[in-house]
């Protein structure tokens, strides 16, 4: 694999501080509890008041922690795995990582940019930088040449591809559904609480939707990018998804009014990408040099008789 060793650095950097950002935000709870703020619109909204997210709103603070939580307990070890599989030449392992680091990019850049301002501001732009550079370092790792060569011939890519352009153009009728009335009407769009500004939205809209749908489209035609993006759309909306689900429950607990439609839309786009994920992890091919558990296992066997 190119690059090897400079991808293994920034993953081993990216692993280290992520433990460090998902438990403190899990685990800190010092300050006076819930209490209400005025924003600039004249709402009326409640601060969490504890923590490292004192100052973001009850719904921002427990999406956070939501998220903290899946990256602590399925980010970091899926990415453990995926840099120990990919260090041993594993296809598997090098899409693993490549969508798993595109989850850990997408998260940090929303904690750098979403997040009320605290004291993890500088780690928080660090783990968006290492998540960054680690991302497109593995993307260039390829051979875009071999990329077809990777997925066996008979992989479902009518499926896979209708249900990334299905899933892009649903959040993004979704979000437009959010934004659009309260630009016509000159109010302030659901969600927004005391923020600046909708930042998952615009990385959803900018980034997420166009990219899925290209994915798509390109998997369609069996052209060898597609199969890349694809890869790393799913690996990335698994576990995106996941965190997803595990907010709209926190939410539901702290008796944050929530969207049950918007729940419902990301729980079943959760079921049916971790079916896509299995489909495209079942349909690669490993290349001859790489050895995997039954062939290590085997050996051991050997050695031992």
């Amino acid at each position: 694999m190119k690059y090897k060793k400079s991808i293994s650095i920034l993953t081993l950097l990216l692993l280290v501080l992520s433990l460090v950002a998902s438990t403190y935000g899990i685990f800190s709870s010092a300050g006076s509890g819930p209490h209400q703020f005025t924003t600039l619109s004249g709402e009326t909204i409640q601060l969490y008041g504890k923590g490292i997210y004192k100052n973001d709103s009850v719904s921002g603070a427990e999406q956070e922690i939501a998220q903290d939580i899946v990256t602590l307990g399925l980010g970091i070890p899926l990415l453990m795995i995926a840099l120990y599989l990919s260090r041993r030449e594993s296809i598997r392992g090098r899409f693993l990582l490549a969508g798993t680091l595109g989850f850990f990019l997408y998260t940090y850049a929303s904690y750098s940019f979403l997040t009320i301002y605290n004291s993890f501001f500088l780690l928080y732009v660090i783990l968006m930088s290492a998540s960054f550079f680690a991302f497109i370092l593995t993307i260039m790792s390829f051979d875009m040449k071999k990329m077809a060569g990777h997925f066996k011939p008979r992989m479902p890519v009518k499926f896979i591809g209708s249900f990334l352009i299905f899933i892009g153009v649903a959040i993004l009728i979704m979000w437009l559904g959010r934004i659009i009335p309260a630009l016509m009407n000159n109010t302030v769009p659901y969600g927004l609480d005391h923020y600046t500004t909708l930042v998952i939205q615009a990385l959803d809209l900018g980034l997420i939707v166009p990219g899925g749908i290209l994915s798509g489209v390109l998997v369609l035609k069996r052209k060898p990018f597609g199969f890349l993006l694809a890869a790393i759309f799913i690996v990335k909306g698994f576990t995106m998804l996941t965190a997803i689900t595990a907010m709209s429950i926190r939410m539901i607990i702290a008796g944050v009014q929530s969207s049950f439609a918007e729940i419902a839309v990301f729980t079943v786009f959760n079921i049916v990408i971790i079916f896509c994920l299995y489909l495209v992890m079942k349909n690669i091919q490993e290349p001859p040099q790489y050895v995997g558990w039954k062939s290590i296992i085997k050996q051991g066997k050997e050695r031992r008789l």
